[in-house]
């Protein structure tokens, strides 16, 4: 339950930027990843947005609706789809990051860098610790 709190109270600080933008928190996800890693398979980015298939697929026809992304086949399997941003994703993005990074700066402010820094080693001894093997 703590860390459903602490995920909650986190979040709060990105969503009137991202409401704002029209954005959900999932959406946003996507679109960070695309923009950290220019173009992902659907199952990639699944996996780095963690988020399960059939809901990215729903975001995926909101995002692309929109005009924020762009599909393209992947051309050794046409079977297979890239996706990136689009050149009108690429401005939203960029237009709403400086707004994201501010909030984080904002929550290291009062939490504290160096206790920041030992959230993150923390949590990612959880995640490796507790990963199925």
């Amino acid at each position: 339950m703590m860390l459903l709190k602490a995920r909650e109270n986190v979040a709060q600080f990105f969503r009137p930027m991202l409401r704002k933008h029209d954005l959900t928190e999932q959406q946003w996800r996507v679109l960070r990843a695309l923009a950290d890693h220019g173009s992902l398979e659907i199952s990639a980015l699944a996996e780095h947005c963690f988020i399960l298939l059939p809901s990215l697929s729903r975001i995926l026809h909101k995002l692309e609706s929109r005009g924020l992304i762009r599909r393209k086949p992947v051309r050794r399997d046409q079977r297979r789809t890239q996706i990136m941003l689009s050149a009108k994703g690429r401005r939203l993005f960029e237009a709403t990051v400086a707004q994201v990074e501010a909030s984080y700066a904002d929550i290291t402010s009062r939490f504290g860098p160096e206790r920041m820094k030992d959230l993150h080693t923390l949590l990612a001894a959880l995640i490796r610790e507790t990963e199925k093997p």
